[in-house]
């Protein structure tokens, strides 16, 4: 790789780096091409962006970007890594997680996740569970609809009740 490929090289990960808060650094090596396939179609179908990339271009990319705080992430940069992001934060995780079912990678690595870094495999579970932006807006919404719900129903279910003893009332008077 000439210098000005590696430059280039560097540049593209500092601009994937600064557009994306949520960045997944994996193991994917010994997948075979059968594999591997079927894992890039899976990303692709969950709109993840999977790349293999070069732990010193990754490295040298992390330190120019600007603004972020990845912390422990370069300790990881050691063997095959995969750089793979993101929209939604737990999205990778539940990928990592469903696709071992099949086989035993990816290893997590590292994760940097909105100003948070997640070190090792132990956090796939953790990072799965996450919920996503649009999750949790539903879960509010959810409970804040709740109560008005609750007390139109009871209402609705009350006016019968309270016309039933009014009846029964009128029907005793007379």
């Amino acid at each position: 790789m000439t210098r000005e490929e590696k430059s280039r090289a560097i540049e593209e990960l500092t601009n994937t780096l600064n557009e994306n808060d949520i960045v997944y650094l994996a193991d994917i090596s010994e997948l075979d091409a059968l594999n591997t396939t079927a894992l890039r179609r899976l990303c692709f179908k969950h709109g993840i962006s999977l790349k293999v990339v070069k732990n010193t271009l990754l490295q040298k990319a992390i330190e120019q970007v600007s603004g972020k705080e990845y912390g422990e992430l370069t300790s990881v940069l050691k063997g095959n890594t995969s750089l793979m992001t993101a929209e939604v934060a737990n999205a990778p995780a539940k990928l990592i997680k469903e696709f071992r079912k099949k086989a035993d990678k990816p290893i997590l690595k590292a994760a940097y996740i909105e100003e948070s870094v997640y070190i090792g495999d132990e956090n796939v579970e953790v990072l799965a569970a996450l919920k996503s932006k649009n999750e949790l807006i539903a879960d509010v919404i959810g409970l804040l609809q709740s109560p008005p719900k609750t007390v139109i129903s009871q209402l609705q279910s009350g006016k019968d009740l309270l016309a039933g003893v009014v009846k029964t009332l009128g029907e005793r008077e007379s």
